[in-house]
């Protein structure tokens, strides 16, 4: 769909001027702690303390909502989803057995213990009653695309196998092993033996090459992914099976879905009435490797996670990620994922958001979805190959610009101008902030001194002691991060010492240099290549060794 697309060669002022806006207000923010300084340092040190103090808040509220986010999340995990659908067949018998039960105060602690459970009964009540319209739960079918570039097998085929794990019945389940010509001749191989290998296991599974060189495409997963969406449209419409009962899964080649995933999907995607404006984000965790991985990519790994898990508890701010799942019928309206962004997944939740004129929404799958920390053959590569990741995912910052037009070029505007701009403005603070506050944080103390050494006045004099102390006080908030990450591993394979274990802790030390030499210098390179207008149209995949 044009109207929906990225525009292609030379772009309008106004558009050109939102791509440099990201960059430069990240560069402004930095450069005033200097300016302001030199002016006064009593005004440099002011700036400095609101920055400090907002970034202190802020690290309060991570704190709390990890801690919330993990405990939600290990509540949903437990749930009996598939049990949950069943009910939905037999609303009415189930609704009089949980809700006499209730009564009864014979379920008082699973109903204070399991996920959503008043919720659930609330739906039985609503379907019974035929007041909500709920979806014949016999008539939903997922369809998994997996994309691969060049992976080898033994990334491959544990991602399939996780899928067939799942608690859902696999012969309602499409697997689609979505694949580049780019790969070579290996790809085409794997794609027949995982065929030969798992099609027995599915209602079917298709094998899609996406081929190299097509027009107006970046080199990336988003024209991989539209590609084999059509393929699967195509596919479904020979079928007798409902198109706007499929569910449609991305998933990156080395994705592991925890079992209870696609019931989840399922069941929310059957209770809610607006289902096809909606998208269900799981949580992505980079736990997969994370014992064989090195300490910094640890770290990063780590933190994502945490990130994911706090999104997950700010429905607002919530958008697409990585994997994600969305009904066909709506893809296929939209045509899919866009062609010409290397970030197409969170690119995603504005194409939907402006497809459906502002009636739509993320919600979140409090299940996860385990992905994998970067690993390359050396620790150098893996160093290189993180930096490169992490540029990539920050060129989102490409977004400002696709979302902003819509703001404010009435012509393109498609929903209400003061229900997108505090929209637009999350977005943008998102990537400023990514750029700005570490180098602002953990140096900006002595800046307000050094630019006024022969200043008399208390305040920049105190100043590092002052931050000091502030840092010393959000370490407390990071220390309730190493508490949650502890819980949030993977079980320590039998290969590692207690010695491993230690390190997983030790390693939180490297935190601030971790956030100026990736958090922050990698936000920068990506808003400083779009100021520039040097584009970022390949999407360089990031290698995950398996040891």
């Amino acid at each position: 769909m044009r109207g929906l697309e990225i525009p292609l060669g030379k772009r309008t002022k106004l558009y050109r001027f939102l791509e440099i806006l990201p960059g430069a207000l990240s560069y402004l923010m930095v450069v005033m702690l200097f300016v302001l300084s030199f002016i006064n340092p009593v005004i440099g040190a002011v700036y400095l303390l609101i920055i400090v103090s907002s970034t202190l808040i802020k690290a309060i509220a991570v704190a709390f909502r990890t801690v919330q986010g993990y405990a939600m999340m290990e509540r949903a995990r437990k749930v009996n989803w598939r049990g949950r659908l069943t009910d939905l067949m037999d609303a009415k018998n189930r609704y009089a057995v949980l809700s006499k039960r209730k009564r009864q105060g014979i379920v008082a602690k699973v109903i204070d213990d399991e996920y959503n459970f008043c919720e659930h009964l609330e739906n039985l009540r609503l379907i019974n009653a035929g007041i909500k319209k709920c979806v014949q739960v016999d008539e939903i079918y997922h369809a998994i695309i997996m994309v691969a570039y060049n992976e080898d097998m033994d990334i491959l085929r544990p991602t399939v196998q996780a899928v067939i794990d799942s608690d859902f019945d696999m012969k309602k389940v499409i697997f689609v092993f979505a694949y580049e010509e780019r790969g070579g001749e290996k790809m085409k191989k794997y794609a027949k033996e995982l065929k030969a290998e798992f099609e027995h296991n599915f209602y079917s599974f298709l094998t899609i090459m996406h081929p190299k060189d097509l027009k107006n495409e970046v080199i990336g997963k988003g024209p991989n992914l539209t590609y084999a969406g059509h393929a699967l449209d195509k596919y479904i419409l020979s079928t007798k099976i409902k198109k706007e009962n499929v569910i449609v899964t991305s998933l990156d080649s080395d994705n592991k879905l925890d079992r209870q995933y696609l019931a989840c999907v399922a069941y929310e995607f059957a209770v809610r009435e607006d289902r096809q404006n909606v998208s269900y984000q799981p949580v992505s965790l980079f736990t997969n490797n994370v014992w064989d991985a090195p300490a910094p990519m640890r770290v990063i790994a780590i933190s994502n996670s945490f990130f994911n898990v706090i999104t997950s508890m700010r429905p607002h701010a919530l958008r697409n990620f990585a994997s994600h799942s969305q009904p066909l019928a709506a893809l296929s309206a939209m045509d899919f994922w866009s062609k010409r962004t290397i970030v197409e997944d969170g690119h995603q939740f504005w194409r939907s958001l402006f497809f459906f004129k502002g009636k739509y929404e993320a919600i979140s799958i409090r299940v996860p979805i385990y992905q994998d920390a970067v690993i390359e053959t050396t620790l150098l590569k893996t160093l290189k190959a993180q930096f490169i990741q992490l540029r990539r995912w920050d060129y989102g910052a490409s977004d400002v610009a696709y979302v902003g037009e819509r703001l404010f070029k009435k012509e393109k505007r498609v929903m209400p101008f003061f229900e997108l701009f505090p929209k637009f403005v999350r977005l943008l603070d998102g990537h400023v902030t990514l750029a700005s506050m570490a180098p602002i944080v953990t140096f900006g103390g002595w800046i307000p001194l050094i630019m006024n050494q022969n200043s008399r006045t208390v305040l920049p004099h105190n100043l590092p002691n002052m931050m000091g102390m502030i840092q010393l006080f959000a370490s407390f908030g990071l220390l309730i991060g190493i508490l949650v990450s502890i819980r949030m591993l993977p079980g320590k394979p039998k290969k590692y010492t207690f010695v491993r274990w230690l390190s997983m802790i030790l390693q939180w030390a490297l935190i601030p240099i971790i956030s100026i030499i990736y958090q922050s210098a990698a936000a920068f390179y990506a808003q400083t290549r779009l100021m520039l207008g040097k584009y970022m149209e390949k999407f360089d995949v990031t290698k995950k060794i398996v040891k």
